[in-house]
This record gives C-alpha cells, sequence and structure tokens, in this order.
C-alpha cells in the first residue's frame, strides 16, 4: 500500500511534468512472472498512454493494481522530465553508476595503480626486521 504522503510527491511529479489525468489512457494487462496463481489469474498490471507525448508505460511491480497505478504515474512522469528537461532518473543515475564501476581501467591508470601498490610494498619491505646474521 502506497501511504498518502508518497501519493503527494507522485502528483507533485506529475504536475511538474505537466502530465494530467485527462490526457492518461489506463488499461489493466493480465499479470505473468513469480507470484503464483493470484499474478497470472487477475488483472494488476497497469498500461499507461500519455496521448500528448505518445509515451506508454506498463507497470507490474507488484500484486495490487492501486499501487501499481500510482507506481505506473511515477514512471510516465520522470520518463518525459527526463526527454524533456534531460534530467536523470535514480534509476538511470544506479545503472550509469554500476556501468562505470566495471568499465575497465585504462592503461596509464592501470600503470599508476601498479607504480602506486609497487611503492606501498617497498614502504613495507621496509618495516621488516633486521637479521644480526647478515
Amino acid at each position: 500500500m502506497i501511504s498518502p504522503e508518497t501519493i503527494e510527491r507522485i502528483k507533485a511529479l506529475m504536475e511538474e511534468a505537466s502530465v494530467y489525468e485527462e490526457d492518461l489512457e489506463e488499461s489493466f494487462i493480465l499479470g505473468s512472472g513469480p507470484g503464483g496463481q493470484k499474478t497470472n489469474k487477475t488483472s494488476s498490471v497497469v498500461r499507461l498512454q500519455h496521448e500528448p507525448s505518445g509515451m506508454a508505460v506498463r507497470c507490474g511491480e507488484t500484486r495490487s493494481r492501486e499501487t501499481n497505478r500510482w507506481l505506473a504515474r511515477r514512471t510516465l512522469a520522470e520518463m518525459i522530465l527526463e526527454r524533456e528537461k534531460g534530467r536523470k532518473s535514480a534509476a538511470r543515475q544506479a545503472a550509469e553508476k554500476v556501468r562505470r564501476q566495471k568499465r575497465r581501467r585504462s592503461r596509464k591508470q592501470k600503470q599508476k595503480m601498479l607504480a602506486d601498490k609497487h611503492a606501498h610494498s617497498e614502504i613495507k619491505a621496509n618495516r621488516r626486521k633486521v637479521s644480526l646474521e647478515d
């Protein structure tokens, strides 16, 4: 269940993106995927079509139709803001962060990292106990 505060935040986001209820065409689709018989037999997946922009969103994250309705509206508003104002959604930012983290280092970065490691190992080698036998 979505809290009233969350609904107000979604409405404000829709207002910012100029998404109005009268511009939305809403339909419900039979669910699928994990969740068992309840999901597969009920039409809990929400499909929103925004007529002015021509964008469509499909949301079936939860088993609740009402929750999916609000999540679809939030996703649609984020997509429109992203396209119109160049603002990136939190999900897109997270995906880009993961992509940057997984990216291979350049040759210069790798050489610098290895040089730093070698310098650090030299420092640690100097910490060893001195033996009198040598």
